[in-house]
């Protein structure tokens, strides 16, 4: 294996460049959640170039290739990268910044993506020396409700042949490029929008007594529901409720009639996630009722929290510290970001880590989901080869 670990990690190099200009391209030509049309078309371009099959269309704009490993073996590994970009503005003065005004892979999905393709040529190079199967899924949707996963699962990518475990990847800007991050268990939160609709009755700002304020009820509201947070959250159970919108329609002499509260509540535990839920409803109607007013929740239930299988987890630390070295393999904490890979994660053991994409000399770090985020682009190089690793190896496994 460590001569097979030498080829995957020259593989590595020679392919950098290349990678390196399919990101660009990729980050030049972002699209939203299921318009992901021309990052389909370079994603294929590139499969179609190593003759790797694959199929197009699942959830929409979603992409499968499997790459058949000419040793016996019946195990399916999944690989996932996902292919939507944000509604973020890119500030960053790049010969390959957007080319789509108000659309920015912000997040690191070109990164991803980039990498898969990497990791399936790679893969694709030494299939003589492996046995069973790599599905390599492009999936579309992560960053918008319903998600790309659970439309592909219901489509049935983890089907024909049947994949036993999937792996995912995820850029991190505070992981130096070289290494990476895991958590065992529950790594993300659970993810909920809600929205609340206060209704009052409107009128001259100069007149309140004859008014019910919604402005002033829907204050009320976002500080009564903090209480769920600091006094009806089990301490041992990481708990997120922000809200992040509140607007009416009124002026400086005008009260309007409505004003709408859109937040997120984030969370690990399923009971305690509908408790809030009901929380979140009672403590709601109950504050605009004390106030003569009204109140609708309404509370879009998006994904769950994401685990990673122990077992799975124990041997993807194991691979990547016999590929990485044991310094470069970080132990991460919990964070309430979510994302749908925790479809998967809820269906079939699977292992979500971070890749490392901080230029190690560099101070400054734009979080993901920002205009100025950036990353180091020989990242690609760890991207694509550990997670051909990662594969390999899996196939091999015994439970």
């Amino acid at each position: 294996m460590n001569q097979l670990k030498k080829e995957i990690q020259q593989y590595s190099k020679k392919y950098l460049n290349e990678i390196i200009n399919i990101r660009r391209q990729l980050h030049a030509y972002p699209e939203l959640a299921f318009e992901e049309f021309k990052t389909g078309d370079i994603i294929c371009e590139a499969l179609d170039k190593e003759k790797i099959s694959y199929k197009r269309g699942i959830a929409k704009t979603g992409i499968v290739a499997l790459i058949k490993g000419k040793k016996p073996g019946n195990k399916t590994v999944g690989l996932r990268a996902d292919m939507d970009a944000l509604q973020i503005n890119e500030k960053n003065n790049l010969d390959f910044s957007s080319r789509h005004e108000g659309i920015m892979h912000a997040c690191g999905h070109d990164i991803h993506m980039a990498s898969l393709i990497g990791c399936a040529k790679i893969l694709n190079n030494i299939k003589n020396h492996f046995g069973g199967n790599i599905k390599i899924i492009f999936q579309p949707s992560e960053e918008k409700y319903p998600g790309g996963a659970i439309v592909m699962i219901k489509e049935g990518v983890l089907k024909n042949p049947k994949v036993d475990c999937m792996i995912g990847q995820h850029v991190h800007p505070s992981i130096n490029t070289g290494k990476i991050g895991l958590k065992y268990g529950k790594s993300m939160a659970s993810t909920d929008e809600i929205y609340i609709t206060v209704k009052g009755k409107g009128g001259h700002s100069a007149t309140p007594e004859m008014n019910i304020d919604p402005v002033v009820v829907a204050s009320h509201i976002i500080i009564n529901l903090q209480d769920i947070v600091s006094r009806m959250a089990t301490p041992t159970i990481p708990t997120v409720l922000s809200f992040g919108r509140i607007f009416g329609n009124g002026k400086t002499n005008i009260i309007p009639d409505e004003v709408f509260i859109e937040g997120t509540l984030r969370t690990v535990d399923e009971a305690w996630r509908q408790k809030a839920h009901e929380n979140i409803t009672q403590i709601a109607t109950n504050t605009a009722a004390a106030f003569g007013a009204g109140a609708n929740v309404f509370i879009d239930e998006g994904y769950p929290f994401l685990f990673n299988d122990e077992r799975l987890t124990h041997r993807v630390e194991h691979y990547a510290e016999n590929y990485l070295g044991k310094k470069n393999v970080e132990e991460i904490d919990l964070r309430m970001t979510a994302e749908d890979f925790a479809y998967f994660s809820h269906t079939i053991p699977s292992c979500f880590y971070r890749l490392g994409i901080k230029e190690p000399k560099k101070k400054e770090i734009y979080n993901i989901h920002t205009s100025a985020f950036s990353v180091d682009e020989k990242s690609l190089e760890t991207g694509m080869g550990l997670m051909a690793w990662i594969a390999i190896n899996e196939l091999g496994a015994k439970e």
